[in-house]
């Protein structure tokens, strides 16, 4: 389980769908696995150059390594993405640099805050790598990201606009949670990628379609879109809705985190997935 790529990216995201699907007995036992990104959640956050090239190579590298905690005999392995990360796993999965039995995608995504809301032309990513090298800056860069992102206010107002669909559900323990990350050492790199659309993996939505598409025939697909996400995030997702390489596409409650806001809805459809795709080889 790879949590959705965010300024506050996290683990924590993941955790109650894990344990539910953990916990059900059927003719398949399930274990789960949740890591965090590079220089998000928990993870170090060495000042490097975070692109959507270094983020892929990190989970190649984590799900191929021989002595990693997914490493197995039989090719057993499901991968469920938020966000970014789905759209990164099907990345490498049409490179054939991970081969997973099946791949879930959860309110999946490709273009990161500001350029899906400003778009890509020259002068924007001119903008963008200004701003990008300002938040990574020593003294001033700290300033701006204490102004952008590490604030509780503007935490919760991400939080309660679009990141969750009812703001109701924001309470002040995921937001303080939240906030604790931002303020880890060296945390400001990985999210100066994000926001400027280094991380996004593809640049447009017919090479994010043409990625699923080439899942057809080779890996099952699942795509779980989210009724209250975003309207520009929300045309993506619909956009894979009966498209080539989908083999299911299901709604459920939820914005940009269904996973976290609506877990026990989320782990249903997932654990149906499975169930489908599994347990009659069982």
């Amino acid at each position: 389980m790879v949590p959705t790529i965010s300024d506050v990216s996290t683990v924590e995201e993941w955790r109650s769908v894990a344990r539910d699907i953990v916990q059900q007995t059927g003719q398949v036992n399930w274990r789960a696995t949740i890591v965090d990104w590079p220089g998000l959640g928990y993870s170090d956050r060495p000042k490097i150059d975070y692109n959507a090239d270094v983020m892929e190579k990190f989970l190649v590298d984590f799900i191929n390594a021989p002595d990693g905690p997914i490493n197995s005999s039989e090719n057993d392995l499901v991968v469920f993405g938020g966000g970014h990360a789905a759209t990164i796993t099907v990345r490498a999965a049409k490179k054939g640099l991970v081969k997973p039995k099946a791949i879930a995608a959860v309110a999946p995504t490709w273009a990161g805050p500001l350029p899906i809301v400003f778009g890509r032309d020259s002068g924007m990513e001119t903008r963008y790598g200004l701003l990008r090298g300002t938040l990574r800056a020593p003294a001033v860069g700290w300033m701006m990201y204490n102004m952008l992102v590490s604030n509780e206010k503007a935490i919760e107002s991400q939080y309660k606009s679009h990141v969750y669909a009812n703001p109701e559900n924001v309470t002040p323990g995921i937001i303080e949670s939240r906030y604790a990350l931002t303020k880890k050492e060296g945390a400001r790199y990985a999210p100066a990628a994000f926001l400027t659309g280094l991380l996004d993996p593809v640049q447009s939505r017919e090479e994010f379609l043409e990625l699923f598409a080439a899942m057809e025939g080779k890996t099952p697909v699942l795509v779980v879109s989210s009724k209250g996400s975003p309207k520009r995030s929300k045309a993506e997702m619909e956009a894979l809705r009966g498209t080539k390489g989908v083999n299911k596409f299901v709604e459920v409650p939820g914005a940009l985190l269904p996973q976290e806001e609506y877990p026990n809805l989320v782990a249903e459809e997932l654990y149906r997935f499975l169930q489908e795709n599994f347990e009659s080889e069982a």
